[in-house]
């Protein structure tokens, strides 16, 4: 059995911010731009006013985890709240950084009477690879062309002119989606009760800008259970 390493709880904030400085300093500058001008063009979509809010319904669903088990939310409910992490794959470093801070508050959040499931559109095969590399010990579940993510309103088409650079990139998302749409969902957290009401949401267009997993867990342990 592999042992499970003793990660730091650093702030989420702190780590997005050495990584922006990285990329501020290595990567070419029109690229900087033109992933700038996506977030910005979604801002403006208002995509983010369709995301299903504090107070309204989850909907249940059945995904496949990176173990190739068919997990359901309904059957999770019964037992505790969940927190869903909808995140946009294993090549965006934003989201290995935001999975890293989750598990280092995984054990405080499993005593809150909570677990967490991660979402993305990759492959459950991309998925075991994300889990195994990083030594997550929360389930990461494929949403198979977005279908739970659209119900959230959290879906987005890559323009064309970021995809030329995710490739340029090798980073090939019909490959690692196993869908050729080119579709991402904006990266988005929620906490949803055992009767599926939303008690908490936050989604944001800009992908470098996320909720602390301390702040979230502060919120769910205030609650009454």
């Amino acid at each position: 059995m592999k042992s499970v390493p003793i990660r730091e709880a650093r702030r989420l904030s702190e780590v997005y911010a050495e990584r922006k400085e990285q990329i501020a300093r290595y990567v070419p500058a029109d690229v900087q731009a033109a992933n700038a001008r996506v977030v910005r063009e979604l801002a403006e979509s208002g995509i983010a006013d369709g995301v299903l809010k504090t107070g309204g319904k989850a909907p249940q669903f059945e995904l496949s985890d990176h173990n190739r088990n068919l997990v359901r939310s309904s059957g999770l409910l019964e037992r505790s709240r969940l927190i869903l992490c909808f995140f946009r794959g294993r090549w965006c470093p934003f989201c290995v950084g935001q999975l890293e801070a989750w598990d280092a508050v995984y054990p405080q959040l499993r005593e809150s009477g909570a677990d967490l499931l991660a979402i993305s559109p990759q492959t459950p095969h991309q998925s075991y690879l994300m889990a195994d590399q990083h030594r997550l010990r929360f389930l990461l579940l494929s949403d198979a062309g977005n279908q739970v993510a659209k119900h959230f309103g959290l879906v987005y088409r890559v323009p064309e002119y970021q995809r030329e650079i995710h490739q340029r990139a090798f980073i090939n998302l019909p490959l690692a989606n196993g869908d050729p749409s080119w579709e991402l969902p904006i990266p988005a957290t929620f906490i949803v009760d055992r009767s599926s009401t939303i008690l908490y949401s936050a989604a944001n267009p800009d992908y470098s800008e996320r909720p602390e997993p301390r702040a979230v867990l502060d919120f769910l342990q205030l609650l009454p259970r």
